[in-house]
C-alpha cells in the first residue's frame, strides 16, 4: 500500500529534535521523510506526476517514531501469565514452569504466541527477539499476524543436545532466507542448563557459519557462583574462552557482570540486554546500566516473558530502566531518557541485527508507531522524549506499524486478527493443562 502521513510530529532517532513534516510509505519501506516543502522534487526523482496514495492519514499533530524492539521474549509463556508467581528464580523455574512446559505441544505454542503478538501490538513493539521452545509454529504465528521476529534456539542439557544442533542448524538455514519477516540466531538457554560438551558444540556451529551467539547471562548470583564453582571463572569469561563469542552476540539480564566481563562484552562488541521488570519480580537484582553505557557497551531492553513480568510493556521497562539506574547510582542524573529511548529502538535493532529498522529514513523499513500527544500524560510538550519515558503508557499508543501493514489503530486490531478466538483458545489451552 501507499500511504501518505501528514500534519506529524516525527521523531526520526537519529538525534532528538522533533521534525513537523510528512511520511510516505510505499510498500514495505519509507519513500519520504521531511517536512512536505521537497515533495516536488522527490516526484521528480521518481519520474512520476504524483502517487495514487491508499490512505491519507492526518496525524493532528500525533508523533511517528520507530516501533519498540522487545530484545528478550518468550511468547509462547502467555500460559503462564499469573500463574506461577510470587517465587524464587530456582523454584519459578523447576517448581511451576518446566513442569508445565513439558506438557506443551507446537500447535499449543502458536495459538500463545499469535496472543503476545497483540500485546506486543498495544505497545508499540515492532520486532520481537524471541527464544522459545517451538520455532516452527513461533514463525508460523508471527507471519501469520505479521510481526517481525527474529528468533535465538534455546539449546540445554534437558534435551538430546545433538538432536537440538541439528535443528538449530535447520532453522538457522531456513529462517534466515524464508520470509523477509522472520531470521534466526544461534543460541542456548544458559550455562547452568548446558554440559561443556554442548558449549563446545555451539561454539564450533557458531565458528563454521561465523555467526552471533545469544544466551541468559549473569542473570543471579547463584548463577554466577555456580559458574565459578565450576570452572573457575564466570559465564562470561567461560564463553569467551571457548570461543562462543568470537563472532559477537549477546546476553539477555547480565544483571552481575564484572569489570573483565564487560571489558569482554566492550572488545567483542556485545550486547547486554537488560530486563528491568523480570529481574525486579524475580529479586534478581538491578543490572549496572550505568557502567555499561561507560563503557560504550550496546544496550538494548527486553521485557521478558509474561510469566516473569507479567506484562508486555515497554513503557514500564523503561521507565523501570533509568529509575532502577537511578536508585542503584544514588545518582537521580544517572541513565538519562535519552540514552534510554535509543536502547528501545536504536540498540535494539542493533542487538537484533535488524539495521533497516533503526530509525525514520528513507529506504527504511516501515515498522513505525504513532504516539497520541493529545492525552493528558504527554501535555505539556516540553520534552517528548522525556514524556515518553517517564510519563508515557500504552494507552498513547495509538497505530503500529510493520513492514507498511497498520496492525493496530485507535484501540482496534486489523480485521485480518480473531481476538476474541485468539483469547478463547489460550484459556482453553491452560484448562487442558491444569
Amino acid at each position: 500500500m501507499n500511504i501518505r502521513f501528514y500534519n506529524a510530529r516525527i521523531l526520526t532517532m537519529e538525534n532528538a529534535d522533533i521534525l513537523n513534516g510528512e511520511l510516505w510509505v510505499q510498500g514495505d519501506r519509507i519513500l519520504y521523510v521531511g517536512d512536505g516543502t521537497d515533495t516536488e522534487a522527490v516526484y521528480e526523482q521518481l519520474q512520476l506526476g504524483s502517487i495514487l496514495w491508499d490512505r491519507e492519514i492526518d496525524c493532528e499533530g500525533n508523533l511517528l517514531m520507530p516501533g519498540f524492539k522487545d530484545a528478550h521474549t518468550h511468547s509462547g509463556m502467555t500460559l503462564l501469565r499469573s500463574y506461577a508467581d510470587d517465587l524464587p528464580l530456582q523454584d519459578w523455574l523447576t517448581k511451576q514452569v518446566f513442569p508445565i512446559e513439558a506438557k506443551m505441544d507446537g500447535e499449543m505454542i502458536y495459538h500463545l504466541t499469535k496472543l503476545a503478538i497483540l500485546e506486543y501490538l498495544t505497545s508499540g513493539i515492532t520486532a520481537i527477539f524471541d527464544m522459545y521452545l517451538t520455532p516452527e509454529t513461533t514463525a508460523q504465528a508471527c507471519v501469520d499476524m505479521g510481526m517481525r521476529c527474529v528468533q535465538v534456539s534455546g539449546m540445554s542439557g534437558q534435551d538430546d543436545f545433538a538432536r537440538s544442533l541439528e535443528k538449530t542448524e535447520q532453522c538457522y538455514l531456513k529462517y534466515n532466507h524464508d520470509d523477509p519477516l522472520l531470521s534466526y540466531f544461534i543460541g542456548f538457554h544458559a550455562e547452568y542448563t548446558c554440559s561443556r560438551k554442548l558449549l563446545e558444540s555451539v561454539a564450533e556451529l557458531a565458528h563454521k557459519y561465523h555467526a552471533p551467539v545469544y544466551t541468559h547471562l549473569a542473570e543471579t548470583e547463584a548463577e554466577v557462583e555456580g559458574c565459578v564453582a565450576r570452572y573457575g571463572m564466570s559465564p562470561t569469561k567461560l564463553f569467551d574462552s571457548l570461543g562462543i563469542f568470537d563472532y559477537g552476540g549477546g546476553g539477555y539480564h547480565c544483571v552481575y557482570l564484572d569489570e573483565a566481563d564487560m571489558e569482554i562484552f566492550r572488545k567483542r562488541d556485545l550486547s547486554v540486554v537488560t530486563n528491568p521488570g523480570s529481574n525486579t519480580k524475580l529479586a534478581s537484582g538491578i543490572a549496572p546500566i550505568s557502567a555499561y553505557l561507560r563503557k560504550g557497551i550496546n544496550v538494548a531492553i527486553g521485557t521478558d516473558g509474561p510469566a516473569s513480568n507479567n506484562c508486555l510493556d515497554m513503557f514500564r521497562e523503561m521507565f523501570l530502566v533509568t529509575g532502577l539506574a537511578k536508585l542503584r547510582e544514588h545518582d537521580a542524573s544517572a541513565v538519562d531518557a535519552w540514552e534510554v529511548l535509543k536502547m528501545a529502538t536504536v540498540n535494539g535493532s542493533k542487538a537484533m541485527q535488524l539495521p533497516d529498522t533503526d530509525i525514520l529514513a528513507k529506504g527504511r523499513l516501515a515498522d513505525l508507531i504513532m504516539i497520541d500527544l493529545h492525552q493528558p500524560n504527554m501535555q505539556p510538550l516540553n520534552n517528548i522524549p522525556k514524556n515518553l519515558v517517564y510519563s508515557g503508557s500504552k494507552q498513547n499508543v495509538k497505530m503500529t506499524m510493520i513492514g507498511g501493514r497498520i496492525l493496530y489503530e485507535n484501540g482496534r486490531f486489523a480485521d485480518a486478527y480473531d481476538v476474541e478466538a485468539i483469547y478463547g483458545k489460550a484459556n482453553e489451552i491452560i484448562d487442558s493443562l491444569r
